[in-house]
């Protein structure tokens, strides 16, 4: 008996609980064992470290990181799919280290402190529909995660790893880049899910920057200033930044004098500016 789910037994174990993928809750489960063994290999996790996961759905990758001798902490927001995945993986994994919570990824702050400590990775198939939300939440919420590989909608992971300057460049870039440089690790095909997405997926992943020698940024509060500034930047983004930012500053007057004295070019786009220069900016405004 293989310990790992294929496409009948998803298909199977959805119906036996009545559960239909919804778009509301972003749900396409993995069917394909090699997909999800390739995603535990290529999360370069130490052994035995403890793997936080986000939306388990059905348990495909759940099993496979047990399988390679992970110790799981699962936080599923469906209390039928939260339910059954402990006796699925009894079943096909008997005694395997999981901890299922039942819980609004976007609203935990708190994670059980068992035999295996902290979750230090986190490794998931996102909902697309909330997937930089969610991260982003996490990162900030749980500083024991030193590094993250998860799987999403392939426009929101190169976004995630896109450089200034490029297209696809946006808020999201320079948020998720204050915990750790990005990198799409890998594509992922929409036929490895049921049902199958209308979008291909991509695996991204990050190294949080204390993780490999390397310290935060700048403090809470820079980031918090820092962020309102991004989404006012990002929220007119074909503006130049003078006057995206004059709500923030009060008039375009005054941005333009934050700017120059980040020396920072006041008609240049939200596009063009990096973590650095945003950082930049916030100080001055904070000073």
């Amino acid at each position: 008996m293989s310990a790992l789910l294929g496409p009948a037994e998803v298909r199977q174990l959805a119906a036996q609980l009545g559960v239909s993928p919804t778009k509301k809750l972003g749900q396409n489960f993995v069917h394909d064992a090699n997909t999800v063994r390739r995603i535990v290999v290529t999360a370069a996790l130490t052994p035995g470290e403890h793997v936080l996961e986000i939306g388990p759905g059905l348990g495909s990758l759940t099993l496979g990181l047990l399988e390679a001798g992970h110790p799981v902490t699962a936080v599923e927001i469906d209390q039928r799919l939260a339910a059954q995945l402990p006796l699925t993986v009894e079943r096909l994994q008997p005694s395997a280290p999981l901890t299922v919570i039942t819980a609004d990824a976007l609203r935990i702050t708190e994670l059980p402190v068992g035999d295996a400590g902290l979750p230090t990775a986190l490794v998931a198939n996102l909902p697309y529909n909330i997937s930089v939300p969610v991260l982003l939440h996490l990162l900030a919420n749980f500083s024991s995660l030193q590094r993250a590989l998860v799987m999403v909608q392939a426009e929101v992971g190169h976004r995630l790893a896109a450089p200034p300057g490029s297209k696809v460049f946006g808020g999201p870039s320079i948020k998720a880049a204050w915990y750790g440089q990005w990198r799409v690790e890998g594509q992922v095909s929409r036929h490895v899910f049921w049902p199958v997405p209308n979008v291909d997926s991509v695996l991204v992943g990050m190294a949080r920057r204390d993780a490999v020698g390397g310290q935060a940024p700048g403090t809470e509060a820079e980031k918090r200033r820092m962020g309102e500034l991004v989404d006012a930047a990002f929220g007119q983004r074909r503006k130049m930044l003078r006057q995206a930012l004059a709500e923030v500053y009060g008039s375009a007057a005054l941005a333009t004098a934050a700017l120059e004295a980040a020396g920072l070019d006041p008609t240049a786009r939200g596009e063009q500016l990096g973590l650095a220069e945003f950082l930049r900016l916030a100080r001055v405004s904070a000073a």
